[in-house]
Order: structure tokens, then C-alpha cells, then sequence
């Protein structure tokens, strides 16, 4: 049996956007992780402050990480999307003329 792409695979039109994009959100979370690991090399008893509903720093940060790198992946993931149904709608556009 023969496993062939559900939908014709070719050029991607985006592929620069995508790029760009996501080059640029793995430097704003880097920055953001970058922050957890100084804290817990310059002043890690701060990771045992509460800070939030009796949670300390340590937990808090460590979701918030999870919670934004979710968050970074529907916002790409739309913003990707956007891109192609606009490249694609000027292309169709392009073609009726």
C-alpha cells in the first residue's frame, strides 16, 4: 500500500513569513527562559518566595513558561494561517484578472 500527502505538497508561498516569525518568537521565549535560569543562577533562594495563592516563584514561573509556550503555538499557528488564506486570496485574484 502506497502512503502518498493527503493534499498536493508544492512551493509554500509564506514559507519566508513563517520563518521570520517564528525565528523571532523562539528569541522573545529564549529571553523569557533566559529570566528563569538567571533567577535560579544569581538568586535562587527568590524561587522560594510565595508569590501567588500560597505558589512559590519556582512554580508560578515554571507554568507561566508551559502557559506561554502554548499560548506562542496558537498565536503562530493563526498568524501562519492568516498569511496563506491572504497570499492565496491575491493569488486567486491575480489569476481572475
Amino acid at each position: 500500500m502506497l502512503h502518498q500527502p493527503a493534499a498536493p505538497v508544492g512551493k509554500d508561498p509564506a514559507q519566508q513569513y513563517k520563518m521570520r516569525l517564528g525565528v523571532w518568537m523562539v528569541i522573545a521565549y529564549s529571553l523569557f527562559y533566559g529570566g528563569f535560569v538567571a533567577i535560579n543562577l544569581l538568586k535562587p533562594l527568590l524561587m522560594e518566595k510565595t508569590v501567588l495563592a500560597g505558589l512559590n516563584l519556582a512554580t508560578v514561573y515554571g507554568f507561566a513558561l508551559i502557559i506561554v509556550a502554548l499560548l506562542q503555538a496558537l498565536v503562530y499557528d493563526a498568524m501562519c494561517r492568516a498569511q496563506e488564506h491572504k497570499l492565496s486570496d491575491q493569488k486567486i485574484a491575480g489569476e481572475v484578472r
